[in-house]
């Protein structure tokens, strides 16, 4: 607060103040017309937010004339004042028609105005205290206006931060896909391929910090993301991917020490929980595999998974890899076992089964055109060995009752 006398040359006299006052009409009127014919972006606007806009600076001008008429006392132009007067409730219409760089030109226009025409409108001996009037109304204008647009994004940041949690809890939670299509619309999601969940523990630094890291990298690469920190984990649905691998690898960046999961890749939010499902148990029993990539796939922990109890990890081991095995003849699930109990030994196999080791290796090359799998390939192995003890065990829990 600063005493009007400390301010001004002089105080401005009474009939300078009247002056104005009885000229504030013919201003608002000049100042709308200066706002049509030099804003090309004005002119463009719909008739309501245009109307809008005039009002708000013709409150302006208002105020102007408010502040101006009581200005020997002092100076009441804090900044909240300022909000109040001017804006009334509509900065956050405001911050949504128009830029904070185009609200900066509307009310310069305004003020452009009201300087040009007030010599013409207060005595001689009034005009240095009134052009120093004007330079000191737009100071404090200028600094309202970058508090509302501060304060408009602020708002908007946080419902945004809300409206992202919601979607997140619901693609985790698995709602149903009518709920996770309003919350998505709501949160402005507009990811429409490659979406995969993450799962992993968070980087040790202020959640407000790691998100906004987060968003940074993910905007640099293309990316849609969603992020949430659960407790000891960190999960994050990623949109927009084209290689699962290289984009995960990038977001690591944001997670801790330990292992990072990813689901499958599926192509709609509604099919998110999904790849959340199998990320979030990938996660709980990749500690059994101190040795996996990172990032690694949730399919690539199908043993881990199934051993840890997930009943859609040991259905997938059974459907992918036993039956299909087990509908090419028996002699490749026969070959398997042996090879894997044997070391991955094809001489000892070969003796084992009393063939040749070509055969061997012949039905070895088919078992890994049929599952993926390669079984001389020490892990794949491994999950070939897994996947015939849950296929024998679901075939014996599932034959009738004699």
């Amino acid at each position: 607060m600063n005493s009007w006398s400390t301010k001004f040359p002089r105080p401005i006299s009474a009939e300078a103040k009247a002056a104005v006052r009885a000229h504030l009409g013919e201003l608002k009127t000049a100042a709308l017309h200066q706002l049509n014919t030099s804003l090309p972006w004005f002119r463009e606007l719909p008739a309501h937010e245009r109307a809008s806009l005039g009002e708000i600076a013709q409150q302006g001008l208002s105020t102007f004339a408010d502040w101006f008429e009581h200005s020997e006392k002092t100076v009441k132009t804090s900044i909240h004042g300022i909000l109040l007067s001017v804006f009334g409730n509509a900065p956050t219409d405001l911050s949504r028609t128009v830029s904070l760089q185009q609200a900066v030109q509307l009310l310069r226009t305004v003020l452009q105005v009201v300087e040009t025409q007030l010599p013409a409108i207060v005595a001689d001996a009034d005009k240095a205290a009134a052009r120093y009037a004007v330079v000191f109304y737009s100071r404090e204008i200028a600094f309202a206006l970058a508090e509302v647009y501060a304060r408009a994004a602020e708002t908007r940041g946080s419902w945004d931060t809300r409206l992202e949690a919601l979607l997140l809890d619901s693609i985790l939670a698995g709602d149903r896909a009518d709920e996770i299509r309003s919350r998505a619309a709501a949160a402005g999601w507009k990811g429409t391929h490659g979406i995969t969940v993450m799962v992993g523990k968070p980087d040790h630094v202020d959640e407000p910090q790691l998100v906004a890291q987060l968003r940074e990298i993910a905007t640099r690469a293309n990316l849609q993301i969603l992020i949430g920190v659960l407790s000891d984990r960190l999960a994050i649905v990623l949109g927009s991917v084209k290689d699962v691998q290289a984009d995960t690898r990038t977001i690591q960046r944001g997670f801790g020490d330990g292992p990072i999961v990813y689901g499958r890749m599926v192509d709609s939010l509604v099919d998110a929980p999904l790849s959340a499902q199998e990320a979030l148990e990938g996660f709980t029993a990749a500690p059994a595999w101190p040795a996996a990539p990172r990032p690694v796939s949730a399919a690539e922990l199908l043993p881990e998974r199934a051993l840890n109890g997930d009943a859609t990890a040991r259905k997938a081991l059974t459907t992918q890899v036993y039956r299909p095995l087990a509908s090419a003849g028996h002699s490749l699930l026969q070959t398997v076992d042996v090879y894997t109990t044997c070391g991955g030994s094809l001489e000892a196999t070969a003796r084992q089964l009393f063939i040749h080791a070509n055969t061997v290796r012949y039905r070895l090359k088919r078992v890994s055109e049929i599952t993926g799998w390669d079984p001389t390939t020490p892990r794949d192995a491994y999950v070939l060995q897994v996947a015939l003890m849950t296929g024998r065990l679901d075939t014996v829990l599932n034959q009738p009752e004699q």
